[in-house]
């Protein structure tokens, strides 16, 4: 249950699941989290696997906010190949490689063109499975690009959502939980903060509203239980989204094979530390519509 949007001097928290409707293990745990009280929402892959397991469970999960996941790499398409040639394979899978993807999302014009057709492909078919549209995000966070930032500002307006995720997380707070790797993650940090800048431009204009830090994006693939509490203790900002991948995983404590990050994410989301920490004192615990427009 969500706290109430509570006074000026609490701060905001949205607990996100990426990656809802990729398999039927993220799905459950995404449902498991919410009934955890700790998840807030979630992001569906309209084009995962198991996107119609994920529509049913969300349609019997009132309370949970579901936005949309964009995909434009390391997945599949909605549309054929044929009508996208230049984006995918004849399998209708995308890139696996953001940055060589991103060029060719930015230099060429057939690209460019078919990249719109199918992400108005993705809205549309997030729309047809009835549930309310609680924001726009995507996978690998691409729509920071500034081709599918624009496409995706445009489509989130014709659907009637004034909600995105911008990932500007906050490098300091990352650095002085673990030092290691500085050069290479304070590059990345610099790219995202010039590309978060133009987002959050844009979509105040536009009237949209978004967390002022978004925490994840670099230790993704790696979100442990001592990070998130760590994460909680130094919120500078008033609004914060935190991002989990969770997967359900029953396999029993000494199998063969270790369990997968994406159960020790779900282990975070259900701890009863976490919870008592989202629930202590000077926390609101909200979704994206509780989310004020940012002037």
């Amino acid at each position: 249950m969500l706290q109430a949007k509570g006074s000026m001097h609490q701060t905001q928290v949205i607990v996100n699941g990426d990656d809802f409707g990729k398999t039927p293990e993220v799905n459950e745990a995404v449902i498991r989290a919410f009934k955890a009280g700790t998840l807030t929402s979630c992001s569906l892959m309209v084009t995962g696997e198991a996107f119609d397991h994920a529509v049913r469970l969300a349609s019997k999960t009132p309370g949970l906010a579901v936005g949309i996941h964009l995909v434009t790499v390391q997945g599949k398409a909605v549309l054929p190949p044929s009508e996208i040639p230049h984006l995918v394979d004849r399998q209708g899978n995308f890139a696996d490689n953001p940055a060589m993807a991103g060029l060719k999302y930015y230099f060429s014009g057939l690209a460019r063109e078919e990249l719109i057709k199918e992400l108005s492909a993705q809205f549309q078919r997030f729309r047809s499975t009835g549930l309310r549209l609680s924001h726009v995000d995507s996978h690998l966070h691409m729509h920071v690009h500034p081709v599918i930032f624009d496409a995706a500002l445009e489509l989130a307006e014709q659907h009637q959502v004034k909600r995105m995720r911008v990932p500007h997380d906050d490098f300091r707070l990352a650095v002085q939980y673990r030092r290691q790797d500085l050069a290479g993650r304070a590059i990345v940090a610099f790219i995202f903060w010039l590309l978060a800048r133009r987002m959050k431009r844009a979509l105040i204009n536009h009237g949209f509203s978004f967390a002022d830090r978004v925490y994840g994006h670099y230790f993704s693939g790696a979100m442990t239980l001592e990070y998130a509490l760590y994460v909680l203790e130094h919120l500078s900002a008033k609004t914060n989204e935190i991002y989990f991948h969770p997967s359900a995983d029953d396999r029993p404590a000494g199998t063969a094979f270790p369990r997968s990050q994406g159960s020790r994410e779900l282990d975070v989301l259900t701890s009863s530390a976490f919870r008592k920490r989202l629930y202590g004192p000077g926390m609101a615990l909200i979704n994206y519509s509780g989310l004020a427009t940012n002037q």
